[in-house]
This record gives C-alpha cells, sequence and structure tokens, in this order.
C-alpha cells in the first residue's frame, strides 16, 4: 500500500506535468500561428510585389523590342539619305563643272570677239 501512495504522488505530479505542459504547447502553438500568420502576410506582399515587378519588366522589355526596331528602320532610312544627298553633291558638282566651262567658253568667245 505504501507503494501504492507513493505511485499516486507521483501520478498526480505527472498529471499536473502534462497539464502544463499541454498548457505550454497550445500558447507556443498560438504564437506559431501568430507568427506564421504575419510571415504569410510578408510573403504574399512580396509575391505580389515580385508579379508587379516581372509585369513591368515584360513590358519594358516589349518596349525594348519595338525601340530596337524603329531604330534599324531609321538607320536604314538615314543611310540613304546619306547616299542620295552624296548623289545630289555630285551632280551639284557636276552641274558647276559644266557651268563653269560653259562659263569659261563663252568668256573666251567674248574675248575673240572683241579682238
Amino acid at each position: 500500500m505504501a507503494s501504492q501512495e507513493l505511485l499516486k504522488a507521483f501520478y498526480a505530479r505527472a498529471a499536473l506535468a502534462e497539464e502544463r505542459l499541454s498548457r505550454l504547447e497550445a500558447v507556443s502553438v498560438g504564437n506559431k500561428d501568430a507568427g506564421n500568420q504575419e510571415l504569410r502576410n510578408v510573403i504574399s506582399e512580396l509575391q505580389a510585389k515580385l508579379e508587379d515587378a516581372n509585369a513591368e519588366t515584360l513590358s519594358e522589355r516589349e518596349k525594348v523590342k519595338k525601340l530596337a526596331v524603329e531604330n534599324e528602320k531609321l538607320k536604314y532610312r538615314i543611310a540613304h539619305l546619306v547616299q542620295a544627298v552624296k548623289e545630289a553633291d555630285q551632280k551639284l558638282e557636276s552641274i558647276r563643272g559644266h557651268v563653269s566651262e560653259s562659263t569659261a567658253e563663252t568668256s573666251s568667245k567674248l574675248e575673240k570677239m572683241r579682238l
């Protein structure tokens, strides 16, 4: 019987310890849930920001592609305009050369006529 009395005291202390342990676990789980909820909120905010950044990046890439295409078209046009200006300058020089020759011929003819 003495052993049962001793065991009752141990069982009572064990029950009390289990009860305290279960309360501590409940508090711990509650704190974890609150902490987890905060982490979930932070993660969802970061994911939303990441999605916005990705969408903006895609938009900017599309703009870059369009600008690159437009740039190539403008380079093509500039090359042709430069070529046209060079040809026009050559024609002008050619015309000036002919005018100079014609002027020289006319002057020489006039000089001959004066003589």
